[in-house]
C-alpha cells in the first residue's frame, strides 16, 4: 500500500516480501555503526522483523517505518517513516538509505514528505528524532528539516547516550 509519493519517490508500508532487502540493509556496516545490531542474519530474521515491526506498529498506530523506492523503477532504496517508540513522548523520525543512494537528496525528500505527513494526516504539533553522537550526517539532515538539538537521551537505562533533535512541523 503507497503512503505517500514524491518527484521521485514512493513511499510504501513493508511486508514480508520485502525481507530479502532489510536483510540487506539492517547489516550495511553504517546501519551497524549508527542504528545497531538488530540479529537480522536470515531471511526468516528478516521477516520477523518487519512483522513484530513496522507491520505491527501500522496495526497499532497506523504508521511505522516505511519502505522508500524509486518511483521510476520501483527498486527499493532504504526505509524512513515515523515510529513511536516507548522510552520518548513523543514519535520520532528514523531513516536509512542503501549508502550507494546517499549525497542525492533520497533522505532529505523521504523525510521532509515523512515529517509533512505526520502533521498533515496525523496531527503531530512536534516530531523529535534520535542520531548517535558521531552520526554528522544524519545530524545535518535533520537540521535541513528545520530539526533542532534539544539533549542527549538514553532509550534504555544501559543504552547509549544520543542526541536528541525536535522540530515542530
Amino acid at each position: 500500500m503507497h503512503v505517500l509519493e514524491t518527484e521521485r519517490l514512493v513511499l510504501r508500508q513493508l511486508d514480508e516480501r520485502d525481507a530479502a532487502f532489510i536483510l540487506q540493509l539492517v547489516n550495511e556496516p553504517s546501519w551497524l555503526q549508527y542504528i545497531g545490531d538488530r540479529g537480522v542474519r536470515t531471511l526468516q530474521d528478516a521477516e520477523r522483523y518487519i512483522r513484530d515491526g513496522p507491520v505491527a506498529m501500522y496495526a497499532r498506530l497506523g504508521f511505522g517505518l516505511w519502505l522508500v523506492a524509486l518511483k521510476e523503477t520501483l527498486e527499493p532504496i532504504g526505509i524512513c517513516g515515523l515510529i513511536k517508540r516507548d522510552a520518548l513522548p513523543d514519535v520520532d523520525l528514523g531513516f536509512a538509505l542503501l549508502p550507494r543512494f546517499w549525497g542525492k537528496g533520497y533522505a532529505l525528500e523521504s523525510a521532509s514528505a515523512t515529517v509533512a505527513y505526520g502533521k498533515a494526516r496525523l496531527g503531530l504539533s512536534r516530531v523529535v528524532a534520535v542520531t548517535t553522537k558521531s552520526n554528522h550526517a544524519s545530524g545535518r539532515l535533520l537540521e535541513k528539516l528545520g530539526f533542532r538539538f534539544e539533549r542527549l537521551v538514553r532509550l534504555a537505562e544501559d543504552g547509549e547516550e544520543l542526541k536528541l533533535y525536535a522540530a515542530s512541523p
